[in-house]
């Protein structure tokens, strides 16, 4: 039976800003635009972290019962180390699925109840990035849905629970919070890149290569900081964003010194808190702009 802390660990902490962040800038275009709604802010900020613990606690599962997570260097896993059964970490993360669920109807009760089809499509998306029959996973697709969802849906989707309105600049903003929460899973990805092509999970990563997955996690950085710069040319207050770029340079330098293993858990850690730190100084510039 795993323990309290085995449970902590196992719905990997570090990777929360990743829900945070979004909704933080979210919540800034929202205060930008003369729209802020505290209890909607709240809500949609719940229904983020219980998303990100829910997808933690089914990869997890599911990747345990491919055979997948046997021989890992990182987070927790909690059906691989045998600490719990897939049974119980299936209902795990079914019990955050259903944290999320009410708070998402109590969102759409607030604003449109066109969110609980949203919020269906945000739910099957985590299930099947690592479960079902056809994950996509495991098909050099994890990118492009994080982005998708970590950017555009969870940022655009923020602003409009607040605004009623689904505006350019919370479309301008949610992809350098999407393209760094994406460097997020790059990073993790090219840790287990060895592991995941002995067994056949075929992630950008493997897909490109060492070499070419090391520059693509830098260039993120770049595209996401040159975007920020862009939206600051209306908006100064957004360049505030610009002091969290320091902290791209340590995980950086690790990844394009060749880091491996347990330099790559720390470059993780890095890009986490670079996400977290962009996230709030986005959220506050949009917020002093307004």
């Amino acid at each position: 039976m795993a323990t309290p802390a085995q449970w902590i660990a196992g719905a990997r902490p570090r990777t929360l800003p990743a829900a945070l962040a979004p909704v933080l800038v979210g919540t800034g275009a929202a205060v930008a635009l003369d729209g802020f709604d505290l209890p909607a802010a709240l809500l949609a900020l719940v229904v983020a972290l219980a998303l990100q613990v829910a997808v933690n606690y089914a990869n997890d599962y599911s990747d345990g019962r491919r055979g997948t997570d046997a021989d890992r260097v990182g987070p927790m896993r909690l059906v691989g180390s045998g600490a719990a059964t897939p049974a119980q970490v299936l209902t795990a993360a079914l019990l955050a699925f259903g944290v999320a669920g009410v708070a998402g109807l109590a969102l759409a009760a607030l604003s449109s109840w066109w969110l609980v089809a949203v919020g269906a499509v945000c739910i099957a998306a985590a299930w099947t990035y690592t479960g079902g029959p056809l994950p996509y996973g495991y098909r050099a697709l994890g990118e492009v849905f994080v982005f998708v969802f970590f950017g555009p849906v969870a940022v655009v989707g923020t602003t409009f629970v607040q605004t009623g309105t689904l505006p350019g600049l919370a479309w301008a903003v949610s992809v350098p919070i999407g393209l760094l929460i994406v460097a997020i899973l790059v990073v993790n990805n090219l840790r287990d890149l060895a592991g995941d092509a002995a067994v056949g999970k075929r992630t950008l990563a493997v897909l490109l290569g060492d070499r070419a997955t090391r520059l693509t996690y830098v260039g993120l950085f770049v595209v996401a900081f040159a975007v920020v710069a862009v939206v600051g040319i209306d908006r100064p207050w957004v360049l505030i964003t610009l002091l969290a770029v320091p902290l791209a340079v340590p995980p950086a330098r690790t990844v394009l010194r060749g880091g491996q293993g347990p330099a790559l858990i720390g470059a993780l850690a890095g890009t986490g808190l670079l996400t977290l730190a962009t996230g709030v100084l986005l959220g506050a510039g949009l917020a002093l702009s307004g």
